[in-house]
Order: structure tokens, then C-alpha cells, then sequence
């Protein structure tokens, strides 16, 4: 498996939306790439409806999602077309807006390391991948068969390594979007005093090494 601040390996595949070139054809764009054993299974299927739910709030932060599973473009058609019918609680019937990719011969699949050297079952296959503009792994997620996805704590992750990136910031533990943020710590408690005595606006500290930034 490739690992985090490497090259994501790139790839062509036919989908469910027409040939894929990655990282081609998503120049400038974060990715997101969520791995499936297979097309119809229940836990994967509550998983992609949850991402449709959630797919305008992924594009509105410059984000492109790819879904790849080990089954044939036809399986992907269908089973498409069937969640797309699914009332989904107390939720409106959602269409699906991003691709399905067939890695019926698992190549995609070999080149993330997603199938377990020691087991022949594709039903290993359950990891996520967030890429940033610059084709660059940032963050991994691996599951089990029997633990379905967190769509909210991805898309966190997301915005938090987003907000990273752009403001040379870290989050805290349990962050979200709008709270204060975590700056680098001062290499001594020389430079901390220092930081305490003259604090650049909004910066305050709970102990020398625990710096946090407002962000309103």
C-alpha cells in the first residue's frame, strides 16, 4: 500500500460515468477514492448512498469523488440504478453523481495495496484514499467487512487537511469546521515566553507547548 505524502498511482478504468484517466482528469481538484468488495452488498450500498447525500458539500470544497469496486461495469450500472430508487429512511431519493469504477481484474486494486498478501478474498478491499491537488496520498483509511464508513469523520478529515495545507495550521482532536485551531509549538520555553509576551492576534496558549489559533 502506498503511503501518506507519496504519488497516488495512476490509472485508467471505465466507469459507470465513461473512461477515468487519474490523476489526468482532475488536475487541480482534491480526490477521494473509497474502495468496495463488490456491487450489492448491503454495508458498501448504505455507505454510497450516504456519499450522494453528502457529494454537493464534497464539490463545494474542490473535491471529486471516485468509487472503485472489484465487480464489472454492468453489475455497477445496475446496482447504480438501484440505490438511486432506495428511500432511504426519512431521506428523498438521491442520484448519484459520482463514478463507479470496474476493477473486475483488480490491477487498481494490486497498485493500492488493498488485497491482503495472505488472503484471496476481494472482500479485503475496503480503504479510503484522500488525495490533494498535487497527487499526493494524505490520508488512509482501512476497514473491515463488517464496519461500515464514517462519511462525516471523511469529510472532516478532508476539510481539516484542506484548512492544513492552505493555513500551515493542525486541529485538535474532535475538531470541526469554524473552531479554533492548533499552531505549531515553539521549539522551548524560551521561545514561548517570548510567544506570550508579544502573541500575534487571536493566538493564546494553554501551556508552553499547547499553542491554539482563534478562527473568529
Amino acid at each position: 500500500m502506498p503511503g501518506l505524502s507519496e504519488d497516488a498511482p495512476a490509472f485508467k478504468a471505465k466507469s459507470t460515468m465513461g473512461e477515468i484517466d487519474f490523476p489526468g482528469d482532475y488536475y487541480g481538484k482534491w480526490v477521494i477514492i473509497f474502495s468496495h468488495p463488490a456491487a450489492f452488498t448491503p454495508v458498501c450500498t448504505t455507505e454510497l448512498l450516504e456519499l450522494a447525500y453528502l457529494q454537493d458539500e464534497f464539490s463545494e470544497i474542490n473535491t471529486k469523488l471516485i468509487v472503485l469496486s472489484t465487480d464489472g461495469l454492468n453489475s455497477h450500472i445496475e446496482w447504480t440504478k438501484s440505490m438511486e430508487e432506495i428511500n432511504y429512511f426519512d431521506r428523498e431519493k438521491v442520484k448519484i453523481k459520482y463514478p463507479i469504477v470496474a476493477d473486475n481484474g483488480y490491477d487498481i486494486s494490486k497498485k493500492y495495496g488493498m488485497i491482503h498478501p495472505e488472503s484471496n478474498s476481494t472482500k479485503d478491499v475496503r480503504a479510503v484514499f484522500i488525495i490533494n491537488p498535487e497527487n499526493k496520498i494524505r490520508s488512509i483509511f482501512v476497514y473491515p467487512m463488517e464496519v461500515g464508513r464514517n462519511i462525516d469523520e471523511i469529510l472532516r478529515t478532508l476539510t481539516a487537511l484542506q484548512q492544513a495545507e492552505k493555513n500551515d495550521i493542525l486541529t485538535p482532536a474532535n475538531w470541526k469546521k469554524g473552531e479554533d485551531v492548533l499552531v505549531m509549538s515553539p521549539e522551548s520555553m524560551k521561545e514561548a515566553e517570548k510567544m506570550k509576551k508579544k502573541p500575534q492576534e487571536g493566538m493564546y496558549s494553554l501551556d508552553w507547548y499547547l499553542w491554539y489559533k482563534k478562527t473568529k
